[in-house]
């Protein structure tokens, strides 16, 4: 990680049910907050959000085992974990349905604590936040969202930066899992493709977590990124290559050394995720 230093202050919300609905089961928290301060800011505010069924743990010793488990990990790793009791309702039919809606308690933190804040990173796909959002950028703060799954395309195009949490490094397991760091020959990462004048293109992938994510130039001595060269043939059978190129559709590939061009080639190249046009 790069020894800048920056006079920022960030704070970071992380609405847990969210990211573990969407991808986000075995997601880091501990590489979620150095991405948070990659440029060396000063984290003010660390927190999580999360439900908890009340009702259930006390029958089930497992959930109650686990969940609180979950909870001490992040208080470990810094997290302040704000916790939303499941109510139960029922509806017209009689059947009951459970709600731990923390939407509300997220915003209203987030709005307050801005005051204090250069950046936000907001950690969720849910579209109802992109009011609030914009609350806090009026306010003076730059807010950048990170999510995986079934990400929200007005919270999206809201964000002063979105980054898919699946090319974050690390970030969250791949698929392929191998002994090789992320970014060496024969590393599994996840990329998009850039390029694509025929019938091969060009991947671009995250190497480090560092500052400058804008420069994404991989030309540039102080980009974060690097490029992988793939033949069409390597692309999965459902994609139609003409969509291509496309900053919507992030892939999943392994590293091999490129022949015929420098740096990497990309192969076993999968579909993970697309974002809404």
């Amino acid at each position: 990680m790069s020894n800048h230093v920056s006079s920022s202050k960030v704070g970071v919300y992380v609405d847990v049910s969210n990211m573990y609905r969407n991808g986000g089961r075995k997601m880091r928290y501990d590489v979620l907050r150095e991405f948070a301060c990659r440029d060396g800011a000063e984290l003010v505010r660390l927190n999580a959000y999360v439900s908890y069924d009340a009702e259930r743990a006390r029958t089930d010793e497992e959930y109650h085992t686990n969940v609180n488990r979950f909870y001490s990990m992040l208080r470990d790793l810094g997290y302040k974990v704000i916790i939303k009791e499941v109510k139960w309702y029922k509806d017209e039919a009689g059947k009951r349905y459970g709600k731990a809606d923390a939407d509300l308690d997220l915003a209203v933190d987030m709005l307050l604590q801005s005051e204090n804040l250069d950046r936000v990173l907001l950690v969720t796909g849910d579209g109802d936040f992109d009011q609030v959002v914009r609350a806090v950028q009026n306010k003076g703060c730059r807010v950048e969202i990170v999510a995986l799954d079934n990400v929200s395309r007005d919270l999206r195009l809201e964000a002063d930066m979105f980054m898919s949490g699946y090319l974050i490094p690390n970030l969250v397991p791949t698929t392929n899992a191998n002994p090789h760091a992320w970014g060496e020959v024969g590393s599994c990462v996840r990329g998009l493709c850039y390029y694509h004048p025929q019938d091969y293109g060009f991947m671009r992938f995250l190497t480090e977590i560092a500052p400058g994510l804008w420069l994404t130039d991989t030309r540039h001595a102080a980009s974060p990124y690097a490029t992988a060269y793939f033949h069409d043939a390597n692309l999965p059978r459902e994609l139609n290559p003409d969509r291509l190129p496309s900053y919507d559709h992030i892939f999943e590939f392994t590293l091999a050394e490129s022949r015929g061009h420098e740096g990497f080639q990309a192969l076993d190249i999968s579909l993970v995720t697309r974002l809404p046009a």
